[in-house]
């Protein structure tokens, strides 16, 4: 859209992912992810790690990376670190509860960031987890912390047994 008249205009972003000298995503990008383009690089239990490259589709009206864009990598991978599975096949999902963000830093347009996250306590419904924003210099751009919920049939990483 036009940012001045509202009118239908061509994707200044473009439409071609930024990061095609990365590998691929462990899981299939949708949604969301698709449309930020950020990327789960690394998943195991109690810990996951979302690259983004920072692109022109993630920066404010005044030319900075929109802060919701580090919330969201903080959000993503806070969330991944608690719903790994053990079990091949066993999808884990969470909602979250609350989250908070520290702005620390700031990177410019074309920097890679990752967010790296650990599941930090919880119990059989909740878990809690915290974040790191680096630059690709491991400058820190944010940390952030959440509480999440396991969403029913998620609580645990394997299959109940009868």
């Amino acid at each position: 859209m036009d940012r001045h008249h509202g009118q239908l205009g061509a994707d200044p972003a473009g439409s071609e992912p930024l990061m095609s000298g990365l590998p691929p995503s462990l899981e299939t990008p949708q949604g969301f992810s698709q449309l930020l383009d950020y990327r789960l690089l690394v998943w195991r239990p109690d810990h996951a790690e979302v690259v983004l490259e920072i692109g022109p589709r993630h920066l404010n009206r005044s030319g900075v990376l929109h802060g919701g864009v580090v919330a969201t990598l903080i959000d993503t991978a806070c969330g991944y670190a608690g719903v790994h599975a053990i079990e091949p096949g066993k999808i884990r999902r969470a909602v979250t509860l609350s989250m908070t963000v520290s702005f620390l830093g700031q990177a410019g347009l074309g920097a890679v960031l990752t967010a790296r996250a650990r599941r930090t306590g919880g119990g059989r419904n909740i878990f809690f987890s915290r974040c790191e924003v680096a630059d690709g210099d491991a400058r820190l751009i944010a940390t952030g912390e959440g509480t999440y919920r396991y969403r029913q049939g998620s609580e645990t990483p394997v299959e109940a047994k009868d």
